[in-house]
């Protein structure tokens, strides 16, 4: 500011000087390149103070912001330093129930990540026997897998019936004798039998009616042979049949057409165990 106020006295005084002495041409050009200097420097100052000016008035704003900011932030340690202190004043039993809560609840956590185990080791386990049983079938279009926890046995409808039948025919029944070998031997399976067809309509069939009726009896007839022939006992049985609406492949070509029409079997571990630990 200082050097600003003495620039302008300066150019004041050019200003007074000029207009009263006389000056050679070359002496009065100088004075004047000296003036407009001057007045260059005087302006850039200007500028420069207004640019300081508005700097000081940003780092004020901040300044507020930041002290608004310190003042929750001092507001959020005041509301933590209180509960802590609250904490710390409950009596001593409370903290003990609460300790004995969670490690009651830690301890039922491992209860149950045992009993998925155990699951998952047995489903692993039925998959491999029923692979073995059944290995003689795997060209015929019978299939062993794993979703879900559960183990799927897929037999397509060729390996089962004839072409538009419910009637189990004898290569079928010789799949269905193996399969049922292993699954008394497993009493804590649950086994459900699914139905699947193609969307092909059908046509002159008799009773059956459709799609659904077709892809129901043939899994009631699943069903029948493995409790009534074979010994399976029915109170692990269910049947149900998903027409047309659950297809593996396209309906738009015979290879997809052939995977949909198929049954399966679905075998999945009871878990009496498991929900009364979830109780």
């Amino acid at each position: 500011m200082k050097n600003t106020f003495l620039a302008f006295a300066f150019l004041l005084l050019i200003s007074s000087l000029s207009s009263c002495v006389v000056l050679s041409p070359k002496k009065y050009k100088a004075l004047l390149g000296t003036k407009d200097s001057l007045y260059t420097a005087f302006n850039e100052g200007l500028i420069k103070i207004e640019n300081l000016e508005k700097e000081v008035n940003r780092l004020k704003k901040d300044t507020t912001l930041m002290a608004e900011e310190l003042r929750d932030l001092q507001n959020s340690y005041n509301t933590v330093d209180a509960n802590y202190k609250k904490l710390k004043s409950n009596s001593s039993s409370e903290i003990t129930k609460l300790s004995g809560d969670l490690a009651a609840r830690e301890k039922r956590l491992k209860e149950v990540e045992e009993v998925l185990r155990k699951r998952d080791e047995a489903t692993n386990a039925l998959k491999e026997k029923l692979q073995q049983a059944l290995l003689g079938f795997t060209k015929s279009g019978l299939t062993v897998e794993i979703k879900n926890g559960k183990v799927y046995v897929s037999l397509t409808d060729k390996l089962l019936f004839p072409s538009g039948s419910i009637i189990i025919d004898e290569k079928g029944k010789q799949a269905l004798t193996q399969l049922a070998n292993v699954l008394k031997q497993q009493p804590e399976i649950n086994i459900a039998v699914e139905g699947h067809t193609d969307n092909q309509k059908i046509n002159n069939l008799g009773q059956i009616k459709d799609n659904w009726d077709l892809s129901v009896l043939r899994a009631t007839s699943v069903v029948r042979y493995l409790t009534e022939n074979e010994k399976v006992e029915s109170v692990r049985m269910t049947a149900t049949g998903k027409g047309e609406f659950q297809p593996l492949g396209s309906n738009a070509n015979a290879d997809g057409r052939s995977k949909n029409r198929r049954i399966e079997i679905v075998l999945s571990p009871k878990l009496d165990e498991l929900y009364n630990l979830i109780k």
